[in-house]
C-alpha cells in the first residue's frame, strides 16, 4: 500500500482495541444445547444405577463389550433403516478429512451386529450375551430426561431363537427398575415376520386410504404412509392416534410360527408374574424388529382438574431381530434386545425421592496443626488407605475447625488429629465425631484402636 495512503487512514483508538479484547476475554463459554454436565452431587445418582445393570447383567450371564462412538454413517442407514426417524432426522452425520461419510453412534444395536460378524462370534458357543453402556448422540428436541447426548444400558443376544430369550429380557429389564424402586409396566406386542406382516401392511394401507383418514395426519405421517406405513401405528400425534383407533391388528395377521412365539413369551411372562399390557399399536419406531416388541412403561399418577390420571413415560424397550445379522452381511443368527437411557432412570429415581445410600462404610478423618504433622499425617493416610481403612482428608486445609467441618459434612466416624504436642510426645488424638469425646491415645496403637471402636460399633447396630 502507498504511504499516502497509510497517512490517510485513521488509526483505531488504543482504548478500543483494548476494551474489545478484554471483552473477548469475559465472553462464557456455555453447554450445546441438550449436552448435560454430571456434577458431584448427581454422581451417586450414576453409581447407583451403573452397579445395578453391572450386576444383573453380570448375574444373567452377559460379557461386557464396548463398539466404537464412530462408525460408518451406511451401517446406520442399512440397519436402522434411512427413512426412520432416527437416521433421516436425528442423527449426526459428517464427512471426515478422508472424505469417508462418518456417524456419531445414535443407537447401540447395529455397531454390536457389526462386530459380532467382523470378529467371527458366529464360532464361539451360542447364545453369545453382550453387555454394553455408553453415550449415544441425536439431534432431537431436548425433554425430561432425553438429551443429544444420552447414557444407554444395552443388552444383547445372539443365536438365540427361543421365545424364553424374549422373556429373559424382558424380566432383567423389569428387575432392573423394581430392584431400584421404580414401577413400571412392560407393554408388549408382536410385528410378526416379514412374511406375515406383508399380508398385514396391505391390509393396513386400504383401511388408511378410506376417505377422509389421510387428511387427519401429521406432516410427519403424509411421508410415512408412502414410505413406512407401520409406522402410523406409532405416532404420538392426537389427530394420528384418533385415526389409527379402528385400525386392524397386526397379532390377528400373524402366522403360525409368529403367533406359537408370542404366546409362549406371554406364557414365561405369566409364570414370572410380570405385570404386562398387550399394546396391538406398539411397532416401536426401528425397521429391523420382527416378532416381539416391548417398551418399560413408567406409569405416573397426577392430578388433573380434581381427577387423577395416568401419564405414560418410556423408560426403555427393545424386542427381537432374527433377520438383521444376516441382513448386515453375517450367517442367519436369531438375535433380540433392550435398550434403557439411564439419564431417565435417574431422573424417576429424584423425583420418587428414593434414598440413596452415601459411599459408606466408617470413615477416618485426617487432621493436623503445623507442618510437621501434615507431613507425618500425609504418610499415615496412603498406610490406611493401603491398609484397607475407608479415609479422607483435608491437607490444604490449616485451620483444625474448617478440618472438621469437613470431617463432619462428610458423615466421619471418627477424626485422628495431629499437633505439635502430640507428635513430640508420640501420641495422637481419636475423636468421636458424633459424641465429641477425644482421647489421647499411642500413635503406635492407631490401627488397634481404631478396630477395636470400628467393631464395638458394628455390635451395636446390630
Amino acid at each position: 500500500m502507498p504511504r499516502t495512503a497509510k497517512k490517510n487512514q485513521k488509526a483505531k483508538p488504543v482504548k478500543n482495541v483494548i476494551n474489545k479484547a478484554v471483552k473477548k476475554r469475559k465472553d462464557k463459554f456455555s453447554r450445546l444445547r441438550g449436552m448435560k454436565d454430571v456434577l458431584f452431587d448427581e454422581q451417586k445418582y450414576w453409581d447407583l444405577v451403573v452397579r445395578k445393570a453391572n450386576d444383573l447383567s453380570c448375574f444373567y450371564g452377559f460379557k461386557k463389550i464396548q463398539t466404537p462412538i464412530l462408525e460408518k454413517l451406511e451401517l446406520y442407514e442399512r440397519s436402522t433403516g434411512k427413512v426412520t426417524d432416527i437416521v433421516s432426522k436425528e442423527m449426526y452425520s459428517f464427512i471426515d478429512k478422508s472424505g469417508e461419510k462418518i456417524a456419531l453412534r445414535p443407537e447401540a444395536t447395529p455397531g454390536l451386529v457389526r462386530s459380532y460378524i467382523e470378529h467371527g462370534m458366529f464360532s464361539l458357543p451360542q447364545p453369545v450375551k453382550m453387555f454394553w453402556m455408553g453415550p449415544l448422540f441425536r439431534h432431537e428436541k431436548p425433554q425430561s430426561g432425553r438429551y443429544r447426548q444420552h447414557t444407554q444400558f444395552d443388552l444383547e443376544i445372539f443365536g438365540e431363537a427361543s421365545p424364553i430369550a424374549d422373556a429373559q429380557l424382558i424380566l432383567i429389564a423389569y428387575n432392573f427398575f423394581s430392584e431400584l424402586q421404580i414401577n413400571v409396566q412392560i407393554h408388549i406386542n408382536s410385528v410378526g415376520c416379514k412374511e406375515c406382516r406383508k399380508t398385514y401392511l396391505e391390509k393396513l394401507i386400504e383401511f388408511y386410504k378410506e376417505r377422509g383418514k389421510r387428511s387427519k395426519f401429521c406432516n410427519d405421517c403424509k411421508k410415512r404412509f408412502a414410505t413406512n406405513p407401520l409406522r402410523l401405528l406409532d405416532c404420538k400425534e392426537e389427530s394420528c392416534q384418533e385415526v389409527r383407533e379402528d385400525a386392524p391388528q397386526l397379532v390377528d395377521y400373524l402366522c403360525d410360527d409368529c403367533r406359537d412365539h408370542f404366546i409362549k413369551v406371554l406364557e414365561y411372562l405369566d409364570e414370572l408374574d410380570i405385570p404386562y399390557n398387550l399394546n396391538s399399536f406398539l411397532v416401536r419406531g426401528l425397521d429391523y424388529y420382527t416378532r416381539t416388541v416391548f417398551e418399560v412403561i413408567s406409569l405416573e399418577e397426577m392430578e388433573e382438574k380434581g381427577v387423577s390420571q395416568k401419564r405414560q413415560i418410556s423408560l426403555g424397550g427393545g424386542g427381537r431381530y432374527d433377520d438383521l445379522v444376516e441382513y448386515m452381511g453375517g450367517q442367519p443368527t436369531p438375535g433380540c434386545g433392550f435398550g434403557i437411557g439411564l439419564e431417565r432412570v435417574i431422573l424417576k429415581i429424584k423425583e420418587k425421592n428414593i434414598p440413596i445410600k452415601g459411599d459408606g462404610g466408617d470413615f477416618i478423618f485426617l487432621a493436623q496443626l503445623g507442618e510437621q504433622s501434615r507431613r507425618k499425617m500425609f504418610l499415615l493416610f496412603e498406610e490406611m488407605r493401603r491398609a484397607g481403612f475407608n479415609v479422607r482428608q483435608a491437607f490444604t486445609k490449616d485451620s483444625l475447625k474448617a478440618q472438621l467441618e469437613e470431617a463432619d459434612r462428610l458423615g466421619t466416624k471418627y477424626t485422628l488429629i495431629l499437633g505439635q504436642k502430640e507428635l513430640l510426645d508420640g501420641t495422637i488424638i481419636i475423636r468421636d465425631m458424633e459424641s465429641g469425646i477425644q482421647e489421647v491415645i499411642d500413635y503406635k496403637k492407631i490401627y488397634t484402636e481404631l478396630n477395636k471402636r470400628i467393631e464395638e460399633r458394628k455390635n451395636i447396630d446390630k
